[in-house]
């Protein structure tokens, strides 16, 4: 799971360990193989303000996001809707919205986007488009139907969205404390990310008010995005959260640069598969 999608021109982190010149996009990614069967689900999330950095705009904000796996046999097909109001020191709301939807192949080899997103109603940001790997650990391509017609290669190693979830559980599940991954997920136009992930333990089952998590262990972990296009040093995106074997994410930080957001999940329900 992303999270979430790149929203408008806010530059975002949250101090994972390794830097982009420690990832090494030519090593495989993680074990493919699903820990637990992912669960097809649809959660929602209330958005809280949580801190602002000194001197910014942004004093407060709040809003939503919903995320919705559906399971439809030879894939995975994703949305993600995330909706904030935001709120400056001089008293301005500003309304921001963020629509991504993904298709990916089981095998992780293909992979749809679309993505649009808003401030006050006006499009500010949108992709569109396909990619495809020409083998797992292997290079693909990317090719863009929006902003622009366009191709960009894609460096061996880089998974989709779905694989990139799977390859961190896996490798909590295996006590691996650092990952490097370059990823593709359609939200940027300048292609691949470098993706580092630190994994900060594995605990067992705890008891939650959702039973879908209930039974199962669980990992936190802190995710930094760097722009690897422009071989950028500093995060375009952090998120800290916990990861459950199933795929499902909660108790989320998301930093914006400028401020930081909360994200509790307050309703979870599982989904039938769909063929």
């Amino acid at each position: 799971m992303r999270v979430p999608a790149r929203l408008a021109a806010f530059v975002l982190l949250i101090g994972a360990s390794l830097a982009p010149g420690l990832l090494d996009a030519a090593t495989p990614p993680a074990s493919a193989r699903a820990p637990a069967p992912l669960a097809a689900h649809r959660a929602l999330y209330q958005l809280t303000f949580e801190s602002a950095r000194g001197g910014r705009q942004v004093v407060a904000a709040q809003g939503t996001m919903g995320y919705e796996v559906a399971d439809v046999c030879d894939g995975w097909a994703t949305r993600q809707r995330l909706r904030m109001t935001l709120t400056t020191a001089e008293g301005q709301d500003t309304e921001m919205d963020s629509d991504y939807a993904t298709w990916e192949a089981k095998d992780g080899l293909n992979f749809r986007f679309h993505m649009v997103q808003k401030t006050d109603s006006a499009i500010t940001s949108q992709t569109d488009g396909g990619a495809r790997l020409s083998r797992m650990g292997g290079p693909g391509e990317a090719r863009y139907r929006v902003p622009r017609e366009e191709k960009k290669d894609l460096p061996s190693g880089t998974l989709f969205p779905m694989m990139h979830t799977i390859a961190i559980i896996n490798a909590a599940r295996e006590g691996k404390k650092f990952l490097g991954l370059p990823l593709f997920d359609g939200t940027d136009e300048n292609g691949v990310e470098d993706s580092s992930i630190a994994i900060l333990d594995w605990k067992p089952p705890v008891e939650t008010k959702h039973p879908l998590l209930s039974p199962l262990p669980n990992t936190r972990v802190r995710l930094a995005f760097f722009d690897r296009s422009k071989g950028e040093i500093t995060p375009s995106y952090e998120v800290a959260m916990r990861y459950w074997e199933n795929g499902v994410a909660d108790n989320m930080s998301m930093d914006f640069g400028d401020f930081v957001m909360r994200a509790r999940l307050t309703e979870l329900t599982p989904l039938p598969r769909r063929c």
